[in-house]
């Protein structure tokens, strides 16, 4: 039955304007994985998710948290918070996209219309994963300055030339890395996942050395606000935005997974519990050392020459990092970018791809110095984002798509809504985004009167996903759009 599929998709798609096979790997075209394609089980994906968890933007977070509470109020805060996010992006889009082995942009044409998912996906592939990837590339940058400086004894500018410099190679060894496939990203993360682990440990280990737990929780936060219980909930939000930042890319990668257990799973080892070990051992560092810079604290607290390895491999780790957020824009924009992008060589999209990081390396501090608004604009989008897909495909679709309308034309499929574009459902994630600048700005990152007891990610994605379901049920269900009221019955998990 899934041979069939795979060819009445190959088949849409051609109608569309051509597969653009141009014999690359099965897993970077748009089309359906096969069983025989999905090259991660449990464990496999578990190291990747691990891999990608405790790269350098983990410690930065523990920083981030460490500014607004102090130890034992950021352990709270980072538990919940990544909680409430990391289980919503667990069930969209990890399960769709593991489910059918579908690209995680392909799946929402049967929530935004097929020109409406491209906006989506243009919007968070390339913005969103340029950014995050110019982040890690200038902590790249950091961290290698402070082992030159230590080194060779100079003192080079943290935002100059040569952290921009650095940041470039970062770039490049993502470029090529990803110029061998999804396998060398896995390849990768199966070495840096376990000596990162060891960091993490060596960090708590050395910090500890130098206070007792009672110091620790003794010490107070970096730059508080002024009320206590809005610090605590600042902090909750940056851990739920944090959580949130992981939905641009992980669809695509859960795709490769062997079945939607093997994708759920391996986030609470990964995404999860990963990204809190890290991020804990980053607010205590921050604490204990009163630096926010996470590449400042390994030379302190280690050491010039353990410190310097340390730094070195978590440096490279950051690379790891990258390779997801290129890999995952890749299919998106091969499979959904039209005849254009899907006729370009998968080598010259990663470039194009990781272009605007090259170009954001060059401005150092406005990148790396807004870590929480940036996570702000990030969750601004992905909180109704995921709130909608998840109120479309569990509650209005009982978990089941049709997987050839996904690749048929807008005219012909059932996912069509109105010249491609479901404009309700857009309505949802903008009343969703509306409600949380109100509750949270995310320009001035100032927090508004009612936001110490709501947050602003969980009001927002209540609400689009409220009125998401509402304006389906009145609108767009009675018209006949959207595949609602012709939902197949089921076979082994497949669409007939």
């Amino acid at each position: 039955m899934l041979d069939g599929q795979r060819q009445d998709s190959a088949t849409a798609v051609g109608s569309a304007g051509g597969t653009g096979d141009d014999g690359t790997d099965a897993t970077l075209n748009e089309l359906p994985l096969m069983p025989a394609e999905r090259i991660w089980g449990f464990w496999d994906y578990s190291a990747v998710n691990i891999g990608l968890a405790v790269a350098t933007w983990a410690f930065l977070q523990g920083a981030a948290v460490a500014y607004y509470v102090g130890a034992v109020q950021a352990i709270a805060s980072i538990v919940i918070g990544y909680a409430i996010s990391v289980f919503l992006v667990s069930l969209a889009p990890c399960l769709p996209s593991a489910k059918y082995g579908i690209e995680q942009f392909v799946g929402l044409r049967s929530v935004f219309g097929s020109n409406g998912a491209r906006i989506v996906m243009v919007v968070m592939s390339t913005l969103f994963a340029a950014a995050w990837s110019a982040v890690l590339a200038i902590m790249f940058g950091h961290g290698l300055v402070n082992v030159i400086d230590n080194v060779f004894g100079v003192e080079i500018s943290q935002t100059g030339a040569a952290v921009s410099l650095l940041g470039l190679v970062a770039v490049a060894l993502s470029w090529l890395v990803l110029a061998r496939g999804p396998v060398s990203v896995e390849s990768v993360c199966r070495v840096i996942a376990p000596v990162l682990v060891l960091i993490i440990v060596g960090i708590l280990v050395m910090v500890f050395t130098k206070r007792s737990w009672s110091e620790l929780a003794s010490l107070p936060p970096l730059d508080p606000e002024s009320d206590p219980h809005t610090s605590f909930m600042v902090a909750i939000e940056l851990n739920i935005a944090g959580g949130f930042a992981w939905w641009p890319n992980i669809g695509n990668l859960a795709r490769l997974t062997r079945g939607p257990r093997a994708a759920f799973w391996p986030n609470w080892l990964g995404l999860f519990a990963a990204s809190v070990a890290a991020a804990v051992v980053g607010v205590f560092a921050a604490l204990a050392l009163n630096l926010e810079d996470p590449t400042e604290w390994m030379i302190p607290l280690a050491g010039v020459v353990l410190g310097v390895l340390a730094l070195i491999v978590i440096g490279f780790a950051n690379v790891t990092a990258i390779l997801s957020q290129g890999y995952a824009s890749m299919v998106a924009l091969k499979g959904g970018g039209g005849k254009l992008l899907r006729g370009t060589p998968w080598p010259v999209l990663v470039a194009f791809i990781l272009g605007p990081a090259a170009i954001l390396v060059f401005f150092p501090s406005a990148v790396y110095d807004n870590y929480g608004r940036f996570l702000s604009w990030g969750a601004i989008l992905v909180a109704p984002l995921c709130a909608v897909q998840i109120v479309d495909f569990f509650l209005l679709r009982r978990g089941v798509l049709r997987i050839r309308d996904l690749y048929l034309p807008s005219a012909r499929s059932c996912y069509g809504y109105w010249g491609g574009v479901n404009a309700f459902a857009f309505a949802s994630v903008a009343a969703g985004a509306a409600t949380y600048a109100l509750l949270l700005n995310p320009v001035t990152y100032i927090p508004s009167s009612l936001f110490p007891y709501t947050t602003a990610s969980i009001p927002a994605f209540l609400v689009a996903g409220t009125l998401h379901a509402v304006l389906t049920k009145m609108f767009v269900q009675p018209l006949g759009l959207g595949g609602y009221d012709r939902l197949p019955r089921v076979a082994a998990g497949v669409d007939r």
